[in-house]
């Protein structure tokens, strides 16, 4: 069950870049891919290159009014009140100078990524600069300018016409994507998520579970603040098993973002690197038993840049490449490297030692809780089957 896979990567991603405080910083696939070429996981036979995402596309989703405005803003052209409108400008997504070019590299990644799979070139395909799955229609918000993830599926539901899983392990709830899709029986999407009871976006809770035709193909695991590993995956894998047997996709696409971690500075969950093996694992598993293997991997969010997302994003294509996650001791030559950058201690190891994990007092009830979320998901899934 490993595949070939592919690995699509241009420095072009670096333009994807607010201004130097945000913490939305894209570094984190450079530290992730030389991370993996350190370990001599990635070479330069797996690395694709991405291409730009035409207009044409990005209408595939977004409102032909709102790439406009990008472009506008691009040039530093858009107005205070136009940015207002289509949420350019605002604190969480500054204009920067030729956003509208640097976005569509991050869609035409993901795109890449597609076509690689479902041309039949690889089994396998990742882009950690996609993700962005808070981009809607005729709006950016939450660090999102286009959705990629939005803007893929809908290519592939248009060019390849397959049924569409998206698994969204962020921290933060995919809304974009839930309501791209929200009354399309053809694209079912499943969102584990910090409760919006305290985070961004406020959205994702169990009761959205889709309109029309598509009523009964979302689903949300709004899981408490200061959940740990076990319940995460107790909930995350139970449900994405049952979501993908009631579904049987012939296609899955995940979006990986790294911020479910103890050490994440923008959420309140306490993961710890164990998640961030086992989430491909599953991803690895289903997309074999269900589609063939096909499988389409994106980042998203993740803001300890040099403790967390690099090898939580290492080990979704050290799955895609080997099946199996990396062990032990991350190479010297990384850590030499990037030490020297970076404003705290690197680990030296793939997974956490025992201190990072913090002592929760509340942990029984948060899993109690977590659990009682699971039962109504798993219940209401197997009504509609």
């Amino acid at each position: 069950m490993t595949g070939k896979a592919s690995f699509v990567f241009s420095n072009a991603f670096l333009d994807y870049r607010f201004n130097p405080d945000h913490p939305f910083n894209q570094k984190r696939v450079v530290l992730a891919k030389e991370l993996l070429e350190h370990t001599n996981s990635l070479s330069a036979q797996d690395i694709i290159k991405p291409r730009l995402a035409t207009e044409e596309e990005l209408s595939l989703f977004h409102d032909k009014a709102y790439i406009e405005a990008v472009k506008k803003a691009s040039r530093d052209e858009l107005t205070e009140s136009e940015g207002i409108e289509y949420g350019l400008g605002t604190e969480d997504t500054p204009i920067f100078n030729n956003m509208h070019e640097a976005s569509s590299y991050l869609v035409g990644g993901t795109l890449t990524a597609v076509d690689a799979v479902l041309n039949g070139d690889v089994d396998h395909a990742l882009n950690l600069g996609g993700g962005l799955h808070h981009g809607f229609k005729r709006k950016a918000a939450g660090f999102c300018i286009y959705n990629d993830g939005a803007v893929a599926i809908k290519y592939i539901r248009e060019k390849f016409n397959l049924k569409v899983l998206y698994v969204d392990t962020d921290a933060h709830h995919g809304d974009g994507v839930q309501w791209a899709f929200y009354d399309d029986p053809n694209v079912c999407t499943f969102s584990i998520h910090e409760t919006g009871r305290y985070l961004f976006p406020g959205t994702g809770h169990v009761n959205e579970r889709g309109i029309k035709e598509g009523h009964g193909y979302s689903f949300n695991l709004p899981i408490d603040a200061f959940t740990q590993d076990e319940s995460f995956l107790q909930v995350y894998e139970s449900a994405f098993r049952e979501i993908a047997a009631f579904f049987k996709p012939d296609v899955i696409v995940t979006q990986n973002g790294a911020d479910a971690h103890c050490f994440d500075p923008l959420t309140h969950l306490c993961a710890s690197m164990e998640i961030y093996e086992r989430i491909p694992l599953l991803a690895h598993e289903l997309a074999h038993k269900y589609c063939n293997g096909k499988w389409i991997a994106l980042g998203g969010g993740g803001y300890d840049i040099w403790r967390v997302v690099p090898r939580a994003w290492a080990q979704v294509w050290n799955v895609m490449k080997t099946g199996k996650p990396s062990e032990g001791k991350i190479p010297l030559a990384w850590l030499t490297k990037w030490q020297a950058e970076s404003p705290i201690a690197l680990p030296e190891n793939w997974h956490d030692t025992e201190d990072v994990i913090p002592d929760i007092p509340r942990k029984a009830e948060i899993s109690e809780k977590n659990e009682k979320l699971l039962v109504n998901i798993l219940k209401y899934a197997k009504t509609i089957r």
